[in-house]
């Protein structure tokens, strides 16, 4: 007799709500249950209607927006001609995977939950609320909830009784074997999937564009903390096409020191070739991986393994570990109990998967090459916002933690190390729309609140809007020094003198109080509440996430009640009513 089987569908932005469903994966097999788990707009979602149990795990990104490889199906599940009973053969649990110190916390996921339920499904438990704020992370939500949905679904698919349990010390097998070859294939050559000049597909994810970089230049002054660069490149013949607002991902590499120590620590010949093949007939090999590859192009251009490892990576480490001192120590990462002492060894300090390898040399040089692609997250793309032309301005990331290295950015790292001074520098790149729509109206006025490199999509925007003789433009921008980081001066000063532009800048530090945009904001608050509520003006605000959105919400409340004299309730309704119809957009990042 076949397993019982279930679905496990996620949409995720940044890895963790697929972390989690493969979790919920990994479980599913110890159970000797079957289980698929795909990314929701890779599957076809007019099959619903004959699942009888399905698991929806999903994130929920910027202003209550669902992830990128769910908006298909999230388009498609709000159809109002759907039938209520369409849903009726169906039991569901959702997961939701959030931020509290958004608004609108798991929005997705809430309402995914309420939609399932008006189509007809029946509910296993109330929708899961995983939080990034508190200080255990999701796992704090995400445990409990998951021990009390086991308990519904071997209610509902008991395993089969001669198979019992497969305990958590013991590995599963691995996804993929990686058949090794004794001598290089006399054809094909090793490469990166991509995008030919003049193909008629645009470029992807799966086919980027290799482009080249034209210029790599740092744009803030030499004894400035941050190094920022703007960087230029050639997509010419790409069929690459872009409006304002819309964002280049490029998927970047990881450096020549960390492959060499990986390999090193791992025991891997960087230039031994190998095959993927799959263990499971449903399970395909990664589109971005040539066949046959060699183990650094594995390493460089697939395993992130510059990135903080989940818990899971310490679950599998710990089955795969022969070494007793080592072994009991990466169980107690991968406990319940172990969580606090988790979170300070990895979390706090951003220690990397290469670093943790290191600490544990033994388990390191032990683990068999079958179990790399399961244990490691591939190297996902990242998204910078287009600041005209074919222009990103990137800040390279470097802080400091308690460990002795600095912790850096890989992509912004790798991005800044390329010099096309020294010879040619290609990078895979493509563009999809951003979540920035402006106004085709020519005289709608428009508000764009950008500090730091959260300008770069403003930029673009104003060109645009200018050479079609859109001059109702209002720039607020911040930044620490007028002489150090102020971006673009003199361009913005040309179009206020041409009246295309006004230009209201905050230096942070050249006074002893510290003066962000939202203070701007307060200061011109007679003409922010005319131009919104008179002239229909649409607000944009694009940069950090951190705190800067929730200030510059703050300071339009205050602005709405004061100068509009509204009370706070009515405040909170008119800014809900701008975000609503679109006259309020944000797009933030970490």
């Amino acid at each position: 007799m076949p397993n019982p089987q279930f679905l496990v569908l996620f949409g995720s932005q940044t890895g963790t709500a697929q972390d989690v469903s493969e979790r919920l994966g990994r479980e599913a097999r110890r159970r000797r249950l079957g289980c698929r788990v795909q990314a929701l707009d890779s599957y076809p979602v007019v099959n619903l209607i004959n699942e009888p149990l399905v698991i929806f795990v999903c994130a929920t990104t910027g202003q209550g927006e669902p992830p990128d490889n769910m908006k298909n199906f999230w388009r498609f599940i709000f159809r109002k001609k759907l039938p209520s009973t369409a849903l009726c053969q169906m039991e569901f649990a959702v997961l939701g995977l959030g931020d509290s110190s958004y608004t609108k916390f798991n929005f997705v996921a809430k309402k995914l939950h309420r939609r399932l339920l008006q189509l007809g499904g029946s509910a296993l438990l109330p929708v899961c609320l995983g939080d990034d704020q508190h200080e255990l992370g999701p796992d704090a939500a995400v445990d409990p909830w998951l021990r009390d949905l086991w308990d519904r679904v071997l209610g509902l698919l008991p395993p089969p009784p001669d198979l019992a349990e497969i305990p958590p010390g013991v590995p599963l097998p691995s996804k993929f074997t990686l058949l090794f070859l004794q001598e290089a294939p006399s054809t094909g050559s090793e490469g990166q999937r991509v995008a030919h000049p003049g193909s008629q597909e645009p470029p992807s994810e799966s086919k980027p564009f290799l482009a080249p970089m034209i210029s790599n230049q740092r744009v803030t002054g030499p004894s400035h903390f941050q190094d920022v660069r703007l960087i230029e490149f050639d997509i010419s013949g790409s069929g690459i096409s872009f409006a304002a607002g819309d964002v280049v991902l490029i998927q970047p590499s990881n450096s020549a020191a960390h492959v060499q120590q990986f390999c090193q620590v791992l025991g891997l010949d960087p230039d031994q070739l190998f095959t993927l093949q799959p263990r499971e007939p449903d399970v395909s090999c990664p589109t971005r991986l040539p066949q046959p590859c060699s183990m650094r192009h594995l390493v460089s251009h697939y395993l992130d393994i510059a990135s903080v490892p989940r818990r899971s990576f310490f679950e599998l480490l710990a089955c795969l570990s022969l070494h007793e001192l080592e072994r009991e120590k990466l169980l107690e990462f991968s406990s319940a109990q172990g969580q606090e002492e988790l979170f300070e060894y990895c979390n706090r300090p951003r220690r990397t998967i290469l670093e943790v390898l290191c600490d544990f040399p033994h388990t390191a040089a032990a683990i068999p090459p079958d179990y790399l692609l399961d244990l490691i997250p591939a190297i996902r793309p990242r998204a910078f916002s287009i600041a005209s032309s074919m222009l990103i301005l990137v800040a390279v990331v470097q802080f400091q933690t308690r460990l002795k290295e600095p912790r850096r950015g890989l992509c912004s790292s790798w991005l800044a190390s390329l010099d096309p001074g020294q010879g040619p520098v290609r990078v895979p790149l493509w563009v999809r729309p951003g979540s920035l729509a402006f106004p085709e109206t020519p005289d709608t006025p428009v508000i764009m609140v950008g500090p730091g490199t959260g300008v770069a999509p403003f930029r673009a925007a104003i060109q645009e809007r200018v050479a079609q003789g859109q001059t109702r433009n209002f720039l607020f921008f911040g930044c620490r020094w007028r002489d150090q980081d102020f971006y673009w001066e003199a361009e913005w000063q040309e179009l206020e003198m041409r009246d295309c532009l006004t230009l209201v800048p905050a230096f942070s530090r050249e006074q002893e109080q510290k003066v962000y945009v939202q203070h701007r904001l307060r200061e011109l608050g007679s003409l922010v509440w005319e131009l919104l509520d008179r002239q229909g003006a649409y607000f944009y605000l694009a940069g950090n996430a951190k705190s800067m959105p929730a200030d510059v919400s703050e300071a339009l409340m205050s602005i709405f009640q004061e100068n509009g004299g509204l009370c706070s309730p009515d405040a909170a309704a008119y800014l809900a009513r701008l975000q609503r119809t679109q006259r309020f957009q944000t797009e933030t990042w970490a």
